[in-house]
């Protein structure tokens, strides 16, 4: 299976330098935004093309596309990408807050899906990235799910460069304890923090939606891991899980789980055995 991957941070690297444990996936090439790109020699240094437009992308043939940039890219990538038949993992989750965008891009992948029906795989694909749990979820969901909740808890590091925490006046380098920047629904806060918790999205898109979903943005100068707590309540009974992340090295507000992520959903789209969701 060949793979085009759209971004050149942590996550692109991380599938160059794992495709040989995917199961005979291939990497056909890395678009950028431009030639200034990191991507650019990233992947001169894993010997495969660097390209910087969809439509060159997409010459390449791959047989899937993996979105590990941003909310922007979903946007600017996904729908055109879904249109040429090409399934789309999309990592950063977070842009499906949109409804608008969502739409669209559901409703391409059922078009898409008509013309290649031969094919097994999802088309548009949002992994469970630095979380867990999602069948769970799902399975509560089925019966009547209740409440849903997720603490995003991080060191303040992670939270340093948003411009939704910096109108707050918080000085990330001299709290004293825990501190909540954001308490509500998954819907208002998830565009407060577009790198950061795309986790909250995947767990309102698999669960109860952004309105019901709670989300609590936490900085806390005891943590050395991101630290995610998640509370799920229904006829089925209660569920709380709890995931202690190590940050990606080369990104804090990344989760090293969520890049792995990535990994298992392309040996996932390529695999005829799957178990559970």
């Amino acid at each position: 299976m060949r793979i085009g991957i759209i971004g050149g941070g942590v996550i692109a690297r991380l599938v160059l330098e794992h495709r040989g444990e995917l199961g005979g996936v291939e990497v056909a090439g890395i678009l950028g935004r431009s030639d200034a790109s990191r991507g650019k020699p990233l992947a001169a240094s894993f010997g495969v093309p660097f390209v910087t437009s969809l439509e060159a992308l997409l010459a390449l043939k791959p047989d899937a596309v993996v979105e590990a940039a941003s909310h922007d890219a979903v946007r600017q990538y996904a729908a055109p990408t879904l249109a040429a038949g090409v399934p789309v993992i999309v990592l950063s989750g977070g842009a499906l807050c949109d409804d608008a965008l969502r739409e669209q891009l559901e409703q391409a992948a059922e078009k898409a899906a008509a013309k290649v029906a031969a094919s097994k795989r999802p088309l548009l694909y949002v992994p469970s990235g630095g979380i867990g749990g999602l069948d769970a979820l799902k399975a509560v969901c089925a019966a009547g799910a209740d409440e849903v909740e997720i603490a995003v808890t991080k060191p303040p590091a992670a939270w340093r460069g948003i411009p939704y925490v910096e109108r707050l006046g918080v000085d990330l380098d001299r709290l004293a304890g825990a501190t909540v920047l954001f308490d509500g629904t998954a819907r208002e806060g998830v565009p407060h923090f577009p790198a950061n918790v795309n986790i909250a999205a995947v767990l309102a898109l698999a669960g109860i939606g952004f309105d019901r979903t709670r989300l609590k943005v936490v900085a806390d100068p005891a943590l050395k891991f991101n630290t995610h707590f998640i509370t799920v309540r229904g006829l089925t009974g209660t569920i709380r899980l709890e995931f202690e992340s190590v940050p990606a090295p080369d990104n804090p507000k990344t989760a090293l789980l969520a890049c792995y992520s990535a990994l298992a959903a392309i040996k996932a789209l390529g695999s005829p055995v799957r178990y559970g969701t």
